[in-house]
C-alpha cells in the first residue's frame, strides 16, 4: 500500500472514531453539543445514533477498500474506492462553493461555512485524492 493510500485510510478510521464517540453523545473536540452543532452541521441538530453508526459503516468500509481490501485487484474494492472518491471530491466541491447546504440542508452557519471552507473541504479534497491514489498500486 502506498503512502498516500496508507493515510487515507488512517484519517477515514480516525473520522469514523470521531463518529462513534459522536453516536454515544459526546461533544468530543468540543466543549458542548450546541458548539460542535454549530461548528460540524451548521445547525443545532444531533443526528440519530443510527445516523452516526451509519456514518461509522461507510467510513469503514472506505478505509478498507483504500487499505486494499478485500484484495487489490477485487472489482467490489475498486467500486468502493472509486466511489469514495467521486463522494469525498463532490463534498470538497460543494464545500469550496459555499454550497454544502445543497448537500445538507441547513448546513448554513457562519462558524460551519468559514470551517468547511478551510478544513472540512480540504480534508475531503486531500481524502479523494488519497483514495484515488490507492487504486494506482
Amino acid at each position: 500500500m502506498n503512502l498516500p493510500a496508507r493515510v487515507t485510510a488512517v484519517t477515514l478510521l480516525g473520522i469514523a472514531g470521531i463518529h462513534v464517540v459522536w453516536a454515544r453523545g459526546s461533544s468530543f473536540p468540543f466543549r458542548t453539543l450546541e458548539e460542535m452543532h454549530d461548528a460540524v452541521i451548521g445547525q443545532q441538530v444531533h443526528p440519530s445514533p443510527a445516523a452516526c453508526y451509519g456514518v461509522v459503516g461507510l467510513l469503514v468500509t472506505a478505509a478498507a477498500a483504500v487499505a486494499g481490501l478485500p484484495t487489490k485487484r477485487s472489482r467490489v474494492r475498486r467500486v468502493v474506492v472509486a466511489g469514495t472518491a467521486a463522494t469525498l471530491g463532490s463534498r470538497a466541491v460543494f464545500g469550496f462553493a459555499g454550497r454544502s447546504d445543497r448537500l445538507v440542508s441547513g448546513s448554513t452557519s457562519p462558524r460551519f461555512r468559514n470551517l468547511d471552507r478551510r478544513v472540512y473541504s480540504p480534508l475531503c479534497a486531500a481524502l479523494a485524492a488519497g483514495a484515488g491514489m490507492s487504486l494506482l498500486t
